[in-house]
């Protein structure tokens, strides 16, 4: 059995947890809503009011606030987050005939979006660096197996048009856009960010889910900010967002009786009780995402001396939101990942792998991809840790 300095590698991060979080009583979870401000306020008016759907003045407010705190043209909002990127992928283009390139390692719902439009994920690996995807690898990769014929990328080796080039921000660390934006353009790509655990992450100091033609946030109950259950999607086009809040308003004209829809559409615009969630929640932003930082910070001290484990922090070009902290296992204690999971969870503290590689998962096990060497080590080594911002004192900060 591996060993540390002080004991087994599970002692020694259950000892450098408690160490970074304090004395605490009972369970600590993986991440929890913080509701600290005027939360209830702003939910108790829409209920008094009775506005509790979609026609509420809350929901466009929160669509303002989510632009200006983002820097984008546009949001609008949603139901959740994989509807957000549902439409986004539409928006870009996407249909039943095509392939779009998704992370292995990520969230289902990143290719679950582009399932629902009947097109076909096509996975790509990943990079230590920044936990996204690995540009230099996807571009030797597509000079394999794709050619652009008339302004359209096809994959050579199944005859489908590749539409859209779909980068996660993992757990709040941008990824490297720049590149990333390179390669979508030399091959004719739509760029869709998947920006749903990254708000307040920046990228050389341009907010994520703003530099690719889309992007889609997420506002699920786990995330920095929460609206019970949500998300938005952000773009700087005029039309594109006229085109996202028909489309999430089931692609009714305006009238003041009349029902007409003009294509299909989707019901998933934000109800109002959650959008006053959402405001509320915005405010607090600022503070949040100190918290988070003081909190990162905590952790990089405590894991500085605990041999076999490294705390992943922010690239020098990158601000990350710290949405959930992650621990990587060096390659010689790999092995150990489900003790130290289990250690954890035994201590109160709580604690999550990483996800099962989308590309393992029974409906997408005959989709295309490349190696993914990388991703599957991230995937056998990456541990969350506890991450809610009021484990750091609001008053201190210190």
């Amino acid at each position: 059995m591996s060993t540390t300095q002080n004991g087994t590698v599970s002692d020694r991060v259950v000892e450098a947890i408690r160490d970074a979080i304090g004395p605490r009583d009972g369970f600590t979870p993986l991440h929890k809503p913080t509701f600290e401000n005027n939360e209830w306020e702003y939910v108790k008016e829409c209920i008094d009011t009775e506005w509790v759907s979609t026609a509420g003045s809350y929901v466009e407010q929160f669509e303002e606030d989510l632009a200006k705190y983002t820097g984008a043209e546009h949001a609008v909002v949603t139901v959740n987050g994989t509807a957000a990127l549902h439409v986004s992928l539409r928006l870009a283009g996407v249909t039943p005939e095509d392939e779009v390139l998704v992370p292995a390692l990520s969230f289902v719902a990143t290719a679950n979006a582009v399932a629902y439009l009947g097109a076909t994920p096509h996975f790509v690996d990943s990079e230590e660096r920044t936990l996204g995807l690995d540009s230099e690898k996807l571009e030797a990769y597509l000079d394999e197996i794709a050619e652009v014929r008339d302004g359209t990328c096809v994959n050579t080796q199944t005859g489908r048009p590749i539409k859209a080039l779909v980068p996660m921000h993992a757990y709040g660390h941008p990824v490297a856009l720049d590149a990333l934006q390179e390669v979508a353009e030399r091959y004719h790509l739509t760029l869709v960010e998947d920006a749903a655990e990254s708000l307040g992450s920046l990228y050389k100091g341009t907010h994520t889910g703003t530099i690719g033609r889309l992007g889609a946030l997420s506002f699920n109950g786990n995330k920095t900010i929460t609206t019970g259950g949500g998300g938005a999607i952000l773009t700087n086009d005029d039309q594109l967002a006229d085109e996202a809040l028909h489309l999430v308003r089931v692609a009714k004209e305006d009238h003041e009786w009349e029902y007409f829809h003009d294509q299909t559409g989707y019901n998933y615009r934000m109800p109002n009780l959650n959008a006053a969630l959402g405001c509320a929640q915005l405010e607090q932003m600022p503070s949040f995402l100190e918290r988070k930082r003081v909190l990162a910070e905590r952790y990089r001290d405590a894991f500085a001396d605990v041999d076999g484990v490294s705390f992943f922090a922010e690239r020098e070009d990158t601000r990350s939101n710290y949405w959930l902290n992650v621990l990587l296992l060096d390659e010689k204690v790999a092995d150990r990942r489900d003790a130290v999971l289990e250690a954890t969870n035994e201590a109160d503290l709580m604690t999550r792998p990483t996800w099962q590689l989308l590309s393992s998962l029974p409906m997408y096990k005959d989709c295309p991809r490349m190696d993914l060497s990388t991703a599957k080590s991230l995937e056998q080594r990456l541990i969350n840790i506890p991450s809610t911002p009021s484990l750091v004192d609001s008053s201190s900060n210190q």
